[in-house]
Parts: C-alpha cells; structure tokens; sequence
C-alpha cells in the first residue's frame, strides 16, 4: 500500500501549528496504524527529520495512552477500536489520511499529536478510588453481588481513559469517562461508603476542565470500549441526590 499523509505538526505548547505531508510507500495492510506511524518515523529519522511525536504504550487497546483522530474520527473509521488496533486493511491503496491531536481545551497540546491528559488525573485523585481498608482477598463469594450489577460494573470499569469522549463531544464534555469511573465503584458494595462525596467531587472537578454534556451522543460512538450513555444518566442521578445528602451530613454536623 502507498499512503498520503496529512499530519499535525507542533513543536510545542503555544507554537503555531499546522499540517505537513508526508508519503508512505510499501505499507504492509496488516499494520497497525501506529506500526504505520513508526515506519513513517523511522525513514524520517534516517533522513535526519524530527520524527511525529505521538502516544503509545501497550498497542493493546488496554492502557488508552493511544488516540488522534483519524479523517476526523476519533481512532479512526472502525468502531469499538483503540488507534494501536486499528490496521491499515481498512484503508484503501492511494488513501490520503488526515491525522491530527485531540482538539478539546482541556487537552492541551504538547506536541505533534501529544496533548496533556492530566485533568483526567485530577478528576480520578477526587474521587476514583475506595479508602476502606479491606484487609486481605476476601473469598470469591463472601460478598454477594447480583450478577446484573456486576456486569453493569463491568461494562463501566472497561473505560481506558483514552479521551476520545472528549475530542468526539461537539462540547469538549467528559462526562462519559467520568460516569465510567465514578458508576463502576459507585455500583458495587465496596464503594456505598463513599459514593455521595465521590460523585459530588468527581463531577465538580470534570466540570473545571470540560464542556457540558448536551446527549449528542458522539462520545458513546467514538469511545473504544463502547461504554453507554446510560452511566451518564446514572452519574446525573447520583450527583443531584449526593448535593442533597451532602448537604444534609454537613448541616447534621454543623
């Protein structure tokens, strides 16, 4: 395969950027995008060119360090799919791509296809996480759990937190990563002790960084895991009877 691409160019933070084109000859269908990308580095390289910085870690579709938008998709043209797991099959022959950074204010970038990822950070240290000690592995079946639930938990904790919520949202939202991460916990017995001050934090600190949710619809779409909008809905649940109850335990102990 021989492939145009158009690709985001950025030497910094601040720095005017813009698109450089590139050809990639003898591209191998069986590829990964990023397999096509370090090809297309390591001939820039042996020509004494700046190689395209971009994320990746374990081109698993796991860690969720991966994602640029692909002709203005988010990871590209297949649904349900992580940018490192996408193959160059799924283009045509002579195919000229677009490639650029997520474009959303709450991810700033820092180069070429790189953007800082870290408000999603802060939006987990407020709350995605359970304080209680639990002492050792309790066995399998010591605390029940409906298997409805469990799966619903599930389906919340497959979020990658790979951002393409954010940069498919029209609105630069990230209420979909949020709802996957406060829903997850918040459904399971481990997590009732904390579950109003989390949601309360975890929704307060999102809305620091990121647009409002207006139910496009695009973040479930692009989202790699395929995570529903349904968490959003619960999250919402959560987080105005959390005003309510939070409210009430501060003025119980005022």
């Amino acid at each position: 395969m021989n492939i145009t691409l158009q690709v985001w160019r950025q030497d910094g933070p601040g720095v005017t950027g813009g698109f450089k084109t590139y050809q990639v000859t003898d591209v191998s269908p069986e590829m990964s995008f990023l397999e096509m990308l370090d090809l297309l580095n390591e001939r820039l390289t042996n020509q004494g060119e700046e190689p395209v910085a971009f994320d990746h870690d374990c081109r698993e579709g796991i860690c969720g360090t991966c994602g640029v938008m692909i002709n203005g998709q988010a990871h590209g043209p297949q649904l349900g799919t992580a940018t490192c797991q996408l193959h160059m099959r799924k283009f045509q022959d002579g195919a000229t791509i677009v490639v650029e950074p997520w474009r959303a204010t709450g991810f700033p970038i820092l180069r070429d296809l790189v953007v800082d990822r870290s408000a999603f950070d802060r939006i987990m240290e407020a709350g995605g996480y359970i304080t209680v000690d639990t002492g050792s592995a309790p066995d399998a079946n010591l605390i029940p759990v409906p298997k409805p639930v469990a799966d619903t938990a599930f389906d919340a904790a497959a979020c990658i937190g790979c951002g393409a919520c954010v940069a498919a949202c029209p609105n630069g939202a990230a209420n979909l990563f949020t709802a996957a991460k406060v829903s997850h916990l918040n459904l399971l017995p481990q997590g009732q002790a904390e579950r109003w001050t989390r949601t309360e934090r975890m929704v307060e600190i999102m809305e620091e960084f990121f647009g409002s949710c207006t139910n496009h619809g695009e973040c479930e779409k692009a989202c790699p895991k395929s995570i529903s909008i349904d968490f959003i809905a619960m999250m919402n649940a959560d987080y105005v009877k959390a005003k309510f109850k939070n409210r009430r335990l501060l003025a119980q102990r005022g």
